[in-house]
């Protein structure tokens, strides 16, 4: 790669897309990248300057989406992990690099976040999830070495309409792209975005939770809460991002990609049960709630709070036996998960506190 590695990031001022870029930012060759980050507002594109990096402004959302292929076509490195499951910013970005192909005869990198559930909550593990409604915990193990069957699923599959584009890139050879797929995502997030206030400080699977669980007072779970998860912590799944861009930097051929570079990240895994016990102890510790047993979200609860309430009431199971293979070691297991929860439970209860 060039001697200044341009690197272009969306999703920067996210939960995970946040804790990534403060990891760049301290990253030992810092000095020879330049990045530049997609935002929404001139506010965070100004904070962000003082940190040195580059901004371009607009949205995944915007009609013209021009100012991402535009970004795009100039960077070496592109760190997709805004949004996950729209076709259009993806199309605009995979032009881009086409562009930056076929100008400079280089084959640029796409890490793309493919979340296992995003199209509502913003998780990829979606893609290999069944619709158990919480009535039971038995599914298949898929691993990142699967790469058949993952490669097999179909279009029709939460957030393979963007996935397959972005493999399909890779095999046209003008781009290697790397697909992330991280379980739920927990734990408290730190670092220069926090301190400017740019950040978000949430995840979006359990708060989606908490918040329901607020308004009656108790924990709640889909069906009989026998559904299980994988999970993984903030810190670890940034740290997995930096851990495959590293490598491919020092060994770029021997760093699967395209049809085989899918990297799952987890680090345990959990009942919907375990989570809304968690969450009832949570409540009644901080005053609100009224009894540290969960029971089951009505069905009038469910139609309330969730257009999608399914989603949350799956199984997904899965191993990151390639992540792990590429030297990635989370370190936050279970224990860590169900620690995470009471402190999550306070600052929705503090985000809520002047409606209640």
């Amino acid at each position: 790669m060039a001697a200044t590695l341009n690197i272009f990031i969306t999703g920067a001022t996210g939960y995970i897309g946040g804790s990534v870029l403060a990891r760049l930012l301290k990253h030992p060759d810092i000095k020879s990248f330049q990045i530049t980050a997609l935002v929404r507002s001139s506010e965070k594109a100004e904070k962000l300057k003082t940190l040195g990096v580059e901004t371009v402004l607009g949205s995944y959302t915007d009609e013209d989406l021009s100012f991402l292929t535009e970004a795009a076509s100039k960077a070496d490195v592109v760190f997709a992990m805004a949004n996950a499951d729209l076709l259009a910013p993806a199309k605009a970005i995979l032009s881009g690099l086409k562009k930056k192909h076929e100008t400079d005869g280089s084959v640029p990198v796409l890490i793309h976040t493919a979340p296992l559930i995003q199209n509502i909550f913003q998780w990829k593990i979606a893609i290999i999830m069944d619709d158990a409604r919480g009535l039971h915990g038995n599914h298949k193990m898929y691993s990142d070495l699967d790469v058949d069957a993952l490669n097999a699923l179909p279009a029709t599959v939460v957030h393979r309409n963007v996935d397959i584009p972005v493999v399909e890139a890779d095999q046209e050879g003008y781009l290697k792209s790397y697909l992330i797929i991280p379980g739920t995502v927990y734990g408290e997030v730190s670092g220069p975005l926090i301190d400017l206030g740019i950040q978000n400080p949430n995840s979006i699977q359990f708060p989606s939770i908490i918040k329901a669980s607020i308004a009656r007072k108790q924990g709640g779970y889909f069906g009989k809460g026998l559904n299980r998860w994988p999970g993984v912590e903030v810190n670890n799944v940034a740290d997995l991002y930096v851990v495959l861009f590293d490598a491919i930097r020092t060994n770029p051929s021997g760093v699967p990609h395209g049809r085989e570079g899918y990297y799952f990240a987890e680090n345990c895994e959990y009942s919907a049960e375990e989570v809304a016990r968690a969450i009832s102890e949570a409540l009644v510790d901080l005053g609100v709630g009224t009894s540290r047993e969960p029971s089951a979200f009505t069905e009038e609860e469910c139609g309330k709070y969730w257009k999608a309430w399914t989603y949350l009431a799956t199984n997904c199971y899965c191993k990151a036996d390639r992540a792990r293979a590429l030297g990635w070691k989370p370190v936050h297991g279970k224990e860590a998960l169900l620690a995470s929860i009471k402190p999550a439970v306070a600052l929705v209860l503090k985000t809520l506190q002047p409606k209640m």
